[in-house]
This record gives C-alpha cells, structure tokens and sequence, in this order.
C-alpha cells in the first residue's frame, strides 16, 4: 500500500501538519534533510499511519500517483533547493504544496517554472501555529484549480472546521494563497499592537492591577470582542513567572521580532497605492521596540507633557476603551480587506473575499468573531470597496468613534504611544472626507515641478504659471 501523502520538513510546523494528515486517515511518509527530526517524529507517533524514509528517492517512490508533496521548509532559498532536488524524481501531474511562509512573488516564479514541467504547484497558506497545524489550522490554497482539487480532500479534512465547514478554500491562481496568508498576518500586526495599546491605557492611565486587566479582556472575549488574541491576552497578563513570582509580563524585555510578512504586507501596498496605514504603523512600532537602549537613553533626556492629576471614571473610560479597541480593529481588517480586493482587481484574481472571512474564523491567529459580519458584508455586496461603509460596521462604527477619540486624546495628552490607534482614528476621517486637503499637495506639485493638475469644475489637465 502506498502513502496518500508526502511531508518534507519536520520542525514543529511540518511535523504537527504529518501528524494531522495521519490522525484523520491519510498515510504519510515523511522526510527530512536531518535524520534527528525524523527520528524524533517517529518517536511521537504512538502508530498512528507515519512511515519515515531517509532517501529522498525512496520517500518519492513511496507514494501513489499522482504523488502528492507538502514542503515546511525554510522560505526562500530552502525551498527552491527542495523543488530542484525533487524535479528529477517526479512525473507529469504530480503535485507540489509549499505551507511555509513564502512570498507571493517567489510562489508565483516557482509555480511557472514547475507548469512548464507538468508539475502542478500550490502556494499554500497556513495559519494557526503548531497548534492549529497539530489540530486545524486556516488554510489558503493558491494555483491552479484543477491542481487544488487533486489536494483538496487531504487540505479540507485537516482544516479546522467551524459549524461543519473546513476553514479551507480555493484563494484563487498562482501565488493568490500566499498573498492572502501574507496580509493576514500584516492585520494580525495591526491586531496585536492595537490590543497593546489597549492594555496600556488601562495599565498606565487607568492605574488598574494587572489581573484586573485579565479580568477585563475575559469579559471583553464574551462579547463582540471575542477572539483569539483577546483570549490569550487575558491569558498572558494572569501568567506569573516562576522565577520571582512576579506577572510574567512584567519580566519580557520589550523588543519585538518580526518575521518578514508584516514588512511585505506594508511594501506591497506602498508599491500598489494601497492605504494600509494601520498594518504599516505596527510594523513601524516593532522596529522603533528594537531602540531599547536609545529609549532608554531618550526617556532621561526627552520631557513629556506636564499632565494633571484628574479622577477618571474606571468603569466609563474601560468601556471607552472597548469601544476603542473595536473599532480599531474594525478599521485593520477594513485595511486588510481593501488591499485583498485592490490587489484582486489589479491581478484578476477574484479573490472570494467572504469565504476568506469564514475561513479566517477557525485555526488562525486573528480569528474573530465579527469575521461573520465581514462576511456577510461581501455575500451582500460582493463589490463592497470598503468595509467601513457596510451598513453593520457603519452604524457601530457611527456609536464608537468617541469613544476612540476620547482615548486617543486622553492618551496623547498624557503622553502615550498610541500609533495605531491613532491611526485607525486618522483613517477613519480621511475615508470618511469628501473633500480633502490633497488639492493643496497637487497646487504644490504644479508649482515647484509642473506636474499639472484635474479641476472640480472642468474635463481635462491643467497647469498654471505660478511665478
């Protein structure tokens, strides 16, 4: 009997996918460069169906036609090293998945290379971690479709499933499935800081305890709130390090790393003119964390705003900071949302925008609960340019907008960061402003470099001497 499916890479990733694959039927052969991963793999598997091969050859040879190939590798050059050791060994029809993390572009370049050859390609997205990869993640295939549909009954058994659906749907051609995981995790950025700049007000300006803020974000999960990364917070800020007793928060340095999609997400957009200056802002505020020594230095030498001491409302400004927190992260997704149906309509992709929101509900990090609503916005409106304008969001976002002013100016004039929800306030504005102050960017433009420009009450182009 021949294995179903084949897994390459088995780090934590890969080998949590094999041992999905294996728990829901599949029989898996697995491979890795390094023989100590496989070995401890094989150690984890308690017999369910996972056969180890230490030839790249004979784990080729190991599986029915038309074989079938996950990667978890290392994004970039582990990857095309991967596919050209496994090029010669294959056949016409056989299938090529890659779930690492890679670049749109790099999937897009692999994917020609491979048709060329007969071989079929999927850029696979895969969000959720090495638990959801273990018990369901968010997956986001991108290629052709008559390729996805060879996978398809692997990829939508170990999805995670909600109300019965797999989170798994055909994203659209080429590297469509990589470019979907990719903004996903630039809104995951946004989520993230955003929840941050939360917790600090209620920290630093409400003066509440620390597991008085866990209960808040407990509370905050039971309602329209309620997703992951709220969960886990709540989670974190209850957490105690067992070394010295104290919140565990309180005793991780504040740097942040970044892998690399949140900085692609942002570029990409810049190169397309897309707006997503939420997502972009929390990239911006990870790397000025990485100055720790210079803002150290900075805080004894740069004076904040002489604030006085005023009592606040606790139960008034949390709600208010609710409000805050949702709206701003109604205002990410909106971002998010906008660059998949910009870049959709640029690439002809036709992106499935509401089947993306419910696949984004189970196994991934920024599941939520109000993805239902943005999906439901898009089965409604499947031309929607923006979700803000959705009737749902726009009437909440009509009855939150001051609470996230008051929070915003409260914060700023206490002297806190707030760079995304800032942001998100700022956007909001300039969306929602028919008539902006770009025509006095575009007079500017005229005058110094002749760049011309449209009127309001005219067809055509226009210059004016200035001088």
């Amino acid at each position: 009997m021949r294995n179903t499916i084949g897994v390459i890479g088995l780090g934590v990733m890969g080998s949590n996918i094999a041992l999905n694959m294996a728990s829901k039927g599949e029989q898996v052969a697995v491979y890795n460069y390094t023989r100590d991963l496989t070995d401890q793999l094989v150690q984890k598997t308690g017999g369910q169906t996972v056969k180890p091969y230490y030839e790249l050859e004979d784990f080729v040879q190991s599986l029915e036609k038309p074989r079938k190939i996950f990667l978890m590798v290392t994004a970039g050059k582990p990857v095309d090293s991967v596919i050209d050791s496994l090029v010669p060994l294959l056949e016409e029809g056989d299938v090529i998945m890659d779930g690492g993390n890679s670049h749109y572009e790099d999937t897009e370049r692999r994917y020609d290379s491979l048709k060329a050859k007969g071989i079929g390609y999927l850029g696979i997205g895969i969000s959720g971690g090495e638990v959801g990869a273990l018990k369901g993640p968010s997956i986001m295939p991108g290629g052709d479709r008559d390729v996805y549909e060879k996978a398809a009954p692997i990829l939508t058994k170990i999805a995670a499933q909600v109300g019965g659906d797999p989170c798994c749907v055909y994203i659209g051609p080429k590297g469509a499935g990589h470019f979907v995981k990719m903004v996903h995790n630039g809104i995951e950025y946004a989520d993230m800081q955003l929840i941050a700049e939360a917790y600090t007000f209620l920290r630093e300006k409400l003066l509440l305890p620390i597991d008085e803020i866990a209960d808040i974000f407990d509370t905050w999960n039971q309602g329209e709130l309620k997703s992951y990364l709220i969960e886990i917070t709540a989670e974190i800020l209850r957490k105690k390090d067992e070394r010295t007793g104290a919140p565990l928060i309180d005793v991780i340095l504040d740097k942040t790393g970044q892998k690399g999609t949140g900085k692609w997400t942002s570029l990409q957009a810049v190169d397309n003119g897309i707006p997503s200056s939420i997502i972009t802002e929390s990239l911006f505020a990870r790397y000025l964390s990485s100055l720790k020594d210079e803002r150290t230095a900075a805080e004894k030498v740069l004076a904040g705003p002489e604030t006085e001491e005023r009592h606040l409302d606790q139960n008034v400004w949390i709600d208010r900071v609710r409000q805050a927190l949702y709206m701003g992260k109604v205002c990410a997704y909106a971002q998010g949302f906008a660059q998949y149906k910009m870049t959709s309509d640029l690439n002809g992709w036709n992106l499935p925008l509401k089947d993306i929101a419910l696949i984004f509900r189970g196994g991934c990090i920024i599941r939520a609960q109000f993805l239902n609503l943005i999906s439901e916005a898009f089965d409604k409106q499947p031309d929607l340019s923006n979700l803000l304008v959705a009737p749902d969001f726009a009437e909440k976002l009509k009855e939150y907008q001051s609470g996230l002013r008051k929070v915003v100016c409260e914060g700023i004039s206490s002297g806190i960061s707030f760079p995304c929800l800032s942001t998100a306030l700022s956007y909001y504005d300039s969306y929602r402003t028919g008539r902006s102050n770009a025509n006095l960017l575009q007079a500017q433009r005229d005058y110094f470099g002749a760049h011309t420009y449209e009127r309001t009450d005219m067809e055509g182009v226009f210059h004016t001497d200035w001088h």
